[in-house]
């Protein structure tokens, strides 16, 4: 692999621009600490044209962009939202025609950021990782997403997408009959994407959502649905109580602080006396857990996999080794869809023995 000399922030600290934050969420807070650490200076807060109220962030009045452009012709633009809307993918891509765009890769949990250091700290475990991807295409996504991370640098996320057409056509096929485990299934987005490409005929459905809200949406969308089975639970490395944050949405997830207890189970009790033949996996941060906690039943049935790696720094690599120690017979392919950041990268498992059920 060939890796960027330097990393997003010590190529910051080198700079004499103004540099700009576009996003005032989550992720702007964390990329202004990691800023402060490095000791670079944010000249100023965007937002998108819509949400400028006159509001203040992070002691800034957050402004438009073409007001930024006015106080600072030559700026550098750090992205620090997420989007998969084209549209809006497209005004970054834009704004990039114009002036520096970086959009820093910060991690969705934990506490590990990539840097030159954590690169070469994990430098064997990434190399390891890299040499066990099954096809070119995936080896080309891991490399890109290794100088993204690295670097901020759009060019690395958009040279490397692809739509999710390969993958249940070529990587994962689905077909009629499927058992089909969905870990983090939200408001049944994924359960229609499965639907859709196992041509709307399968054995068996179940589906795990643990916010309480998400949960109810998600009934609603499956009440006409038949041989389907719904959790409101998340799923882990065993079977206990563990705290939970609902606050975010989408984004709630099993939290050390979080006010809530949460029942969650593991893929080895939920298929103890069943069989499961593809896996779906999205659980904010907990596909180590959640793995570990599955480890009998994908020995035995070989499902086909389809696990985000994207929620936790480590997950690029950490991911791939996980579970090629756990089923080294699995072939490993990696994917990135549209998403500013890295988000929707995915690893697919398939095996030629996976479980066929009649």
């Amino acid at each position: 692999m060939l890796i960027p000399v330097n990393d997003i922030y010590n190529r910051l600290k080198e700079e004499k621009r103004p540099v700009v934050i576009y996003g005032m969420g989550n992720g702007a807070d964390k990329i202004i600490a990691q800023l402060n650490l490095y000791g670079i200076p944010v000249s100023g807060i965007a937002a998108s044209d819509d949400f400028v109220r006159g509001q203040s962030f992070h002691g800034f009045t957050v402004r438009r962009i073409s007001e930024l452009e006015q106080i600072f012709p030559d700026l550098i633009i750090i992205i620090a939202f997420g989007t998969s809307i084209p549209e809006v993918m497209e005004h970054i891509f834009s704004l990039a025609r114009r002036h520096t765009v970086l959009a820093a890769d910060v991690p969705v949990y934990g506490d590990n950021y990539w840097s030159k250091a954590f690169y070469e700290e994990n430098r064997s475990d990434i190399e390891r990782a890299y040499s066990l991807l099954s096809d070119e295409q995936s080896r080309f996504v891991f490399e890109s997403m290794v100088c993204y991370k690295l670097t901020g640098g759009l060019q690395y996320l958009s040279r490397c997408c692809s739509d999710k057409d390969e993958v249940f056509r070529k990587l994962i096929p689905l077909s009629e009959g499927e058992t089909y485990l969905d870990l983090g299934a939200y408001r049944g987005d994924t359960i229609d994407e499965f639907l859709h490409y196992s041509g709307g005929n399968y054995r068996h459905i179940t589906a795990l959502e643990p916010d309480r809200k998400t949960f109810s949406k998600l009934k609603t969308h499956t009440l006409n649905m038949h041989n389907i089975r719904l959790y409101r639970m998340g799923i882990w490395s065993e079977d206990r109580d563990i705290p939970f944050d609902s606050s975010l949405g989408r984004g709630s997830s099993v939290q050390s602080g979080g006010k809530e207890m949460l029942a969650v189970t593991c893929i080895d009790t939920l298929y103890a006396v069943r069989r499961v033949s593809y896996i779906k996996m999205d659980v904010e941060g907990c596909e180590r857990q959640a793995l570990l906690g599955g480890i009998k039943t994908i020995q035995r049935d070989k499902p086909k996999l389809n696990i985000a790696a994207y929620h936790r720094s480590e997950d690029l690599f950490s991911l791939i080794l996980q579970l090629h120690d756990i089923e080294p017979s699995y072939r490993l392919y990696l994917r990135k869809h549209p998403y500013i950041p890295a988000w929707d990268l995915n690893l697919y498992a398939a095996c030629d023995n996976s479980l066929n059920l009649p």
